[in-house]
Parts: C-alpha cells; sequence; structure tokens
C-alpha cells in the first residue's frame, strides 16, 4: 500500500500553494472584515483551472480526480478558507451541469462557468428544510415548455453575486418525498426572483449567504439536469464530493493554524524559556498534529473510494466529513489557546480559522446527520465487514 503522493500530484498542490500565497493570503483578512466577495480573483482561479477541476478534459475542465482535488483544495484554503469554500460549491454547481446537463445546456454555459465569468449557486436548503431535504417545498410546475418555480432557499452562498443557480424544486406531487425532486439551472437574473438580505454570519465572510425567492419563475424544461425526479439522487451524488471538499478545506485551516501555533511557540517566551520547551504545550502540538494526520488520511482515503466508486463511499466519505470538520476545528481552536490572548484579536489570523471551520461542521450535512448515514450502513447485513 503506497501511500506517496504522485509527482503530478505534488505539482498541482505545489501550484495551488502558489496561488494561494500570490491571490489569497495577504487579503484574507481584509475580505473577512470587510465582507468583500473577490469576484477577480476567483475569475483568475478559473484562469489557473480551479473551476473546473474535476471536469473532463473535453469538455473544458482539468479531469481531475476527487483526490486531487483534495490536495487543491486544501492548499488552497491555507491562503482562504472561506474564499475556498466558495470555490468548492463552484465545482460542485458546474460538475453537475457538465454531468447531467443537455449538450444545448452545456454548449451554452460550461465554458463561461469553467472560466469564472459565471459564477454559481447550489440552492437545496429551505427555511423549513435543511437535513431534512427531501420534504423540501419549492415547486416546478410544467407549464408547457416551461417549468414555473414558486418557493425559497435558505442559505444560499455567493447568492446576489452569481449568475446561475442550481435548484432542487419538487415536480411531483407534495407528498412524493426524495423521488419528487428535479434538479434545474436557472439563469439568476430571471424575472421573479429576489434576494435577501447578505445574512452577518460568524464566518465565511468573503462570500455572500443570502435567501433566495421564487415567484412564477419561468424556467424552460431544457434547464433541467437529469430526468424529472432525479434531482434528489443528484443532490446526493455532488454531497458525496461537497463533503471531502469542505473536509479538505479543514485540513487547509488546520495545517495553516498548526504552522503558526509551532512558530508563535518558537518565538514566545514566558518564565524566561520559550514555549516550545515546555512539555505540556509540547504535548498538545503532538495532539494537534496526529488529530490533522489522521483527519487528512480519512479524507484521502474516502476521495480514493469515491474515484474508484466503491459501493461504500458515502459512507465513507459522511465519516471523513464528521472527522475532518471536527478535528480542523480543535486544531485552530487548541492553536488560538496556544497564542493566549493575541490569539482572540484579528491581527492574528487565529481567530478568523476558528470562526471559518466552525460552519464546517453544519454544512453539507451536519456532522450529527454524518454519523446518521455510518450508522445505518453499518447496521445493514454484511456491511461492517467490509470496512475492515
Amino acid at each position: 500500500m503506497d501511500f506517496a503522493l504522485s509527482e503530478d500530484q505534488k505539482a498541482l498542490a505545489t501550484a495551488a500553494a502558489d496561488f494561494a500565497r500570490a491571490e489569497l493570503s495577504e487579503h484574507a483578512a481584509g475580505w473577512d472584515a470587510e465582507s468583500h466577495f473577490p469576484v477577480d480573483v476567483i475569475r483568475r482561479a478559473g484562469e489557473a483551472g480551479f473551476l473546473g477541476i474535476y471536469i473532463a478534459e473535453e469538455q473544458g475542465g482539468l479531469g481531475l480526480s476527487r483526490l486531487d482535488a483534495s490536495l487543491i483544495f486544501e492548499q488552497l484554503a491555507q491562503g482562504c478558507v472561506s474564499t475556498t469554500a466558495y470555490l468548492t460549491i463552484h465545482n460542485m454547481v458546474t460538475w453537475m451541469v457538465a454531468g447531467w446537463g443537455s449538450d444545448g445546456l452545456r454548449d451554452q454555459y460550461l465554458a463561461s462557468m469553467i472560466a469564472g465569468e459565471s459564477l454559481g449557486s447550489y440552492c437545496l436548503t429551505e427555511p423549513g428544510a435543511g437535513s431534512d431535504a427531501a420534504s423540501l417545498k419549492t415547486r416546478a410546475v410544467r407549464d408547457g415548455d416551461d417549468y414555473v418555480l414558486n418557493g425559497s432557499k435558505m442559505f444560499i452562498s455567493g447568492a446576489g453575486a452569481t449568475q446561475m443557480l442550481v435548484v432542487m424544486a419538487r415536480t411531483g406531487e407534495p407528498d412524493s418525498g426524495a423521488a419528487g425532486v428535479s434538479a434545474l439551472l436557472v439563469p439568476a437574473d430571471a424575472a421573479g426572483i429576489e434576494y435577501g438580505r447578505n445574512e452577518d454570519k460568524m464566518g465565511w465572510k468573503s462570500q455572500p449567504t443570502r435567501l433566495v425567492s421564487f415567484d412564477d419563475v419561468r424556467v424552460p424544461v431544457g434547464n433541467r439536469l437529469g430526468e424529472e425526479g432525479e434531482g434528489f439522487r443528484l443532490a446526493m451524488r455532488g454531497l458525496d464530493g461537497g463533503r471531502l471538499n469542505i473536509a479538505s478545506c479543514s485540513l487547509g485551516a488546520a495545517q495553516q493554524a498548526l504552522t503558526l501555533a509551532r512558530d508563535y511557540m518558537a518565538q514566545r517566551k514566558q518564565f524566561g524559556r520559550e514555549l516550545s520547551t515546555f512539555q505540556a504545550l509540547q504535548f498538545k502540538l503532538a495532539d494537534m498534529a496526529s488529530e490533522l494526520t489522521a483527519a487528512r488520511l480519512m479524507v484521502r482515503h474516502a476521495a480514493w473510494r469515491l474515484d474508484a466508486q466503491d459501493p461504500e463511499a458515502t459512507a465513507h466519505c459522511a465519516m471523513a466529513k464528521r472527522y475532518a470538520t471536527d478535528a480542523g476545528f480543535n486544531v485552530c481552536n487548541e492553536a488560538l489557546q496556544l497564542h493566549g490572548g493575541y490569539g482572540y484579536i484579528r491581527e492574528y489570523p487565529l481567530e478568523r480559522l476558528v470562526r471559518d471551520t466552525r460552519v464546517h461542521q453544519i454544512l453539507e450535512g451536519t456532522n450529527e446527520i454524518m454519523r446518521l448515514i455510518v450508522a445505518r450502513r453499518l447496521l445493514a447485513d454484511g456491511v461492517i465487514e467490509s470496512f475492515q
């Protein structure tokens, strides 16, 4: 069993790290303070190929694996967690258009989305449907060659500043559950769409988060992704990769926090000694590094399973997301503690890393839901033996 990265993978990670240093690191604190969505930098990420990471080369993407994507997002997150998290969302939207859009839909939108000229938002969560996504109420009723879309979506990243929305809407009967949900690609400026205020969030401040309302919005039937009633399945497939992506952002944040903690311990003196000479603090640093390493291995293993189309990939992605986002937040929080009062002020990046990583335990399915996904699979006949 070889855990070494290939030369190509090392080159990808280096390219992402270079981009993070050149475009993200110096600006992250300012974007956070001003709640600024750096569209220009996101478009430069498109020029670097980071907006079509796992889109096939013949469709204009890089054609990389989910493992490759994890390496890239981990490095980018060391520059700015919040902005990188939006890049993961846009990649998921683009992947859905590439995979399930018609030829005409791909010809119309895909190139501009990969280039970052058209940015995307993913619209699943509703004011009354969070973890229970199959109970969503937003409706799309067929009227000739169009669907008429009504309802609202909540906590939508990028909303109001993006050009395309992938919307999960009920095309079946009100009680049709997951089988009655379809996915629609909707231009963000379509008549009848309104956006709420930019939510004043704890973290992720470099990307807007708004409620999106649909009032008799007409969407061509040709804008449907996949077949009618297939939307929930597409959403869940998207979330397998999305969970790895957000876990990778947690890895990057934790790596940055660990590095900052080590450097601070070497420089800071108390009682006439560097902090790095105190055994209790050495143990804390060792635990942080161990937890981060375990999380990284879980994420990369789950990505490998997803790339291999392993039948238990969903459970492994859920385990990796749960563990890595918990570990990532814990490492950032411990690094803040090691900085003492300095960690709590905005001059140092630790408080921002703590704020930005906290939401990772909630989105792409809460970590409680991740446990539920894993437990249900483990309780199925013969499955637990396959996890060896």
